[in-house]
């Protein structure tokens, strides 16, 4: 891709020829959008045109130009990335046009071209797809800079570049593009780049949406018709039943853990939009279905057993003189009618305030499906086959997936919360006081638990309850009510954040239970909402074997795992167990709680299915999605696969038809290689490597936690980064710490990283990994060294997380870190906190190419290096400004001025973010 250097020297006074986009270069949809914005900017602000072009940097410019520069290199990242985007996918077409799909890695005919010849049977195809569930969970975490308005007008950029790829346009038709792509740009330019308020939950929800409406929608059940084209190639004898394993959540509308703004009455509303949006484009499509399907029994004879079909709907719909005389013999029109009609007041009956007038409508969304494959047969039998399978199975298949319901929201809630609100009801019931409740983790307080679940209850109890702990319950108790009023699938799972014990989840069962989402049955109670233990911390990790194990030894929780679906899942958390321990200890953990987990499950005979709580950037579990999947434990991936898609992730992925497509059939077919091949690919020198992961995870996380514990490490990045100005940005509903106390410990990990990411040190994604292979060595000798060289060749985890940090090394720049440490206010806490760092970093780069071989940091990945090269000059510049920012913002006191460096400093936060492409 050209420089700006060389973009400027294309782009003169004289009028732009644009060029052919051809081939799979970048070059020519990058000097189309430079050119453009260049224009935009001569035209609004001429002075900044040196700054765009490179030849001039912000240092010199007052905050409200500067603001107004940052924007437009903002700008410039984000068209750089649309570039990117739509490159990619036109050297995928290029590779499945020359070579077959199956060259592309990540899809499909890869995967299976690959079963088929290493000689995977079609049982196993079957019994994988019996039991395969893919749930990318979508969520409201404040990473994502970019407002809805700003979305839209990007995928319009996107859509008409595409279109400027067709040979097809003349001059004058090209020229027409050009100028409706200069005025999205423009459009761009002039909509405001910060979120002046702050987000709230009806704006993230409407955000989630967006995503459905303009892509997912429509490319998800094309995901199916992928699989079964891939399937019928490769296994061309066998038939295979296509339910619908890959689905939504989301935790938009239903995240309680330390946002208050989240209550039972937004999430209620949530769940009701999420309907509509679902049941608005069945309307959509199924409208459009009836305009085309113009089919007369003049022309074709109606098969009988449609017709019986047809009277059954025609009677239930209290109208079926008037349906059958609008389409006189057209009984595929007629059917059509009568289920727009009932899918009307189906919406009519879901919306926030609905008429009085009854009218037959749909009680979920299995009747819908059941009618759409009654149409579908009947097209069948009347020897229309490919109108039933390119007409209404993509129709059908949408119901199936996206239901009543768009996602499955979960419900989250910290087991501070949880437990505080069962203390008051153990006060109620025995006539006390909340804070004389035994200790959580008693044999006493388990023993009240177990009896409160084994007791019948006929009817609710009365209870003496806090506001606080009524809300908790009105929370559980939208359960049962969202899944009879909406569809039974509407609400996901209950996650219990921060379980650090079986009564943890014994008592979000008894709250499940007092909301009345519980068979009450004695002897065969029932729980039937799942609850999910998330363990975050390194503690909680470690923890979690035991806690499992005897939790799935329970009775109870057996018999409501077996009524839930038969496998219990567990949420494990990326963020917090970094923050906690470091990248590598991090990763290890995890890994080692999986492959105990999977154990333990299998011991049990109760299969233990995972969620990755990851988000976007490296130091949250941000990774390659094929490669990551490939580096969980043997076996840990069989039933399901869950991941939280956070912020920033989402718009990467989902914004653009064919990328979204693409991103989930690379979930979808990584998780099927895994299941298929993973017990296979177990290295005999799997525990030799398992004992020098332990023994690097102890080293790193020692030395990252004399880091993180030194006593003036707080001071040093609340001033040497910023962090406290990152809550400005107002680009989300949850604050930055879960209770409020300023203390590190309750820092959430999201502005931990993003904070550490703007000032360059980017501590989360590399610090104690240098000394721990350093002193591995010195300890194990050449011996020791060697091992090193074996596992960076074999063991999928350890490379995994070398090249991560090798990555992440390379976007560090100390020289810029040292101006931000300059405005710690103690020398002896800055001195000794960036010498530790600046120490580490060097070891850390002359260790990582010590075991990879490498002789430059990160030129193994030479795109990587080519996208980062490209925007570092830029990010570079911008980071030295932002310590100037900081500096002034942090002592104005003129209102004015203040203002005016404000929004300066927010938007060299928002720049140097989508420069790099993750935030925290």
């Amino acid at each position: 891709m050209a420089p700006i250097s060389q973009l400027a020297t294309l782009a003169p006074d004289a009028p732009f020829a644009p060029p052919v986009i051809t081939g799979t270069s970048p070059d020519a949809a990058t000097e189309i959008l430079f050119h453009a914005l260049l224009e935009i900017c001569r035209r609004h602000e001429p002075d900044l045109e040196p700054v765009l072009k490179g030849e001039a940097d912000i240092s010199q410019l007052t905050p409200e130009r500067m603001g107004r520069a940052l924007q437009l290199q903002g700008i410039w990242f984000r068209l750089l990335s649309i570039v990117e985007e739509n490159t990619a996918m036109r050297r995928r077409r290029h590779v499945e046009r020359t070579h077959g799909r199956a060259e592309i890695k990540g899809t499909f005919s890869h995967v299976l071209a690959h079963a088929a010849a290493s000689g995977v049977k079609p049982a196993e195809i079957h019994e994988m797809l019996k039991n395969l569930r893919i749930r990318p969970t979508l969520t409201a975490h404040p990473t994502e800079t970019k407002r809805v308005t700003v979305l839209e007008k990007l995928r319009k950029v996107y859509l008409l570049l595409r279109e400027l790829e067709l040979p097809r346009w003349t001059e004058r038709e090209r020229n027409a593009l050009m100028a409706d792509l200069s005025d999205q740009i423009e459009l761009i330019w002039l909509t405001g780049e910060l979120q002046l308020e702050k987000a709230t939950v009806v704006r993230e929800v409407s955000w989630v949406l967006h995503f459905f409406d303009e892509a997912l929608f429509d490319t998800l059940p094309e995901l199916l018709d992928s699989l079964e084209t891939s399937l019928a190639e490769y296994y061309p004898d066998e038939q295979f039943e296509m339910p619908p394993f890959f689905q939504f959540g989301s935790w938009v509308g239903g995240d309680r853990d330390g946002n208050p703004f989240v209550t039972s009455a937004e999430t209620r509303t949530t769940l009701k939009r999420n309907a509509r949006a679902s049941m608005r484009r069945y309307r959509a499509r199924l409208n459009d279905l009836a305009k085309w399907l113009s089919i007369t029994e003049r022309t074709l004879l109606t098969p009988i057993s449609f017709r019986k079909e047809l009277k059954e709907r025609l009677d239930a719909s209290g109208d079926a003189e008037a349906i059958a005389a609008r389409n006189p013999g057209e009984h595929f029109r007629q059917f059509l009618t009568c289920v727009l009609r009932k899918l009307d007041a189906t919406i009519e009956r879901n919306k926030e305030e609905p008429t009085a007038t009854p009218a037959p409508s749909y009680k979920d969304a299995d009747e819908l499906i059941n009618d759409l494959k009654a149409l579908e047969q009947g097209l069948i039998d009347a020897d229309c086959r490919s109108l039933a399978v390119h007409q209404v199975r993509p129709v059908r298949r949408m119901v199936e997936i996206f239901r009543f319901s768009t996602v499955h929201l979960d419900l989250r809630e910290n087991s501070t919360r949880t437990t505080k609100t069962l203390q008051e009801i153990w006060a109620s019931v025995e006539g006390a006081r909340p804070e004389d409740a035994p200790d959580v983790d008693s044999s006493e307080w388990r023993a009240w638990l177990t009896a409160e679940l084994s007791k019948p209850r006929a009817t609710p109890r009365e209870l003496e309850l806090s506001e606080e702990a009524r809300e908790t319950l009105a929370t559980f108790a939208l359960v049962a009510e969202m899944r009879a009023e909406l569809d039974r699938e509407a609400v996901g799972a209950f996650i219990l954040s921060m379980t650090r014990s079986v009564n943890d989840v014994l008592g979000a069962y008894l709250l499940a239970k007092e909301a009345r989402i519980y068979l009450d049955s004695p002897g065969v109670e029932i729980c039937q909402l799942p609850i999910v233990p998330l363990f975050e911390t390194i503690e909680d990790l470690r923890a979690a074997p035991a806690i499992m194990k005897e939790l799935l030894s329970i009775p109870l929780v057996r018999r409501s795992v077996r009524w839930q679906g038969g496998f219990h899942e567990v949420m494990i958390g990326y963020s917090d167990s970094n923050k906690d321990g470091g990248y590598f200890a991090s990763n290890w953990e995890l890994y080692k709680a999986q492959a105990k987990l999977t154990e333990i499950g299998e011991q049990a005979g109760i299969p233990i299915a995972f969620f990755h709580g990851r988000g976007g950037s490296v130091s949250r579990g941000g990774a390659p999605t094929a490669r990551a999947i490939a580096a969980q434990p043997p076996g840990s991936v069989r039933r399901q696969y869950r991941v939280t898609d956070q912020g920033e992730v989402v718009s990467f992925k989902y914004s653009n038809r064919g990328t979204a497509a693409f991103q989930m059939e690379l979930t979808a077919a990584s998780v099927m290689d895994h299941v298929l091949n993973s017990a296979k690919d177990v290295d005999a020198a799997r525990h030799e490597f398992d004992d020098a992961m332990e023994a690097l995870s102890g080293a790193s996380r020692a030395v990252y936690t004399q880091l993180i514990n030194h006593p003036g490490l707080v001071e040093y990045f609340q001033n040497a980064s910023p962090l406290d100005e990152l809550a400005l940005l107002n680009i989300g509903s949850r604050p930055a710490r879960r209770f409020g106390a300023r203390t590190l410990s309750d820092l959430r990990a999201i502005p931990w990283v993003f904070a550490w990411a703007q000032n360059r040190h980017i501590i989360t994604g590399w610090y104690g990994i240098g000394s721990a292979l350093k002193s591995f060595i010195e300890v194990r000798g050449e011996t020791g060294e060697a091992l090193l060289h074996r596992m960076f060749e074999r063991s999928k985890p350890f490379r995994l997380i070398l090249d991560e940090v090798e990555k992440t090394l390379r976007m560090v720049d100390l020289s810029i870190a040292r101006e931000y440490s300059k405005l710690v206010p103690d020398e002896t806490i800055r001195n000794e906190i960036f010498r530790m760092i600046e120490a580490e970093y060097a070891l850390t780069c002359e260790m990582v190419l010590r075991v990879s071989g490498g002789g430059e940091i990160a030129f193994r990945y030479p795109a990587f290096r080519e996208r980062l090269n490209e925007r570092l000059p830029v990010i570079n510049q911008v980071s030295r400004e932002q310590v100037e920012l900081l500096r002034r913002f942090r002592v104005e006191t003129d209102e004015f001025k203040r203002d005016e460096t404000k929004s300066a400093l927010l938007l060299s936060i928002t720049c140097i973010a989508v420069g790099f492409g993750a935030t925290g």
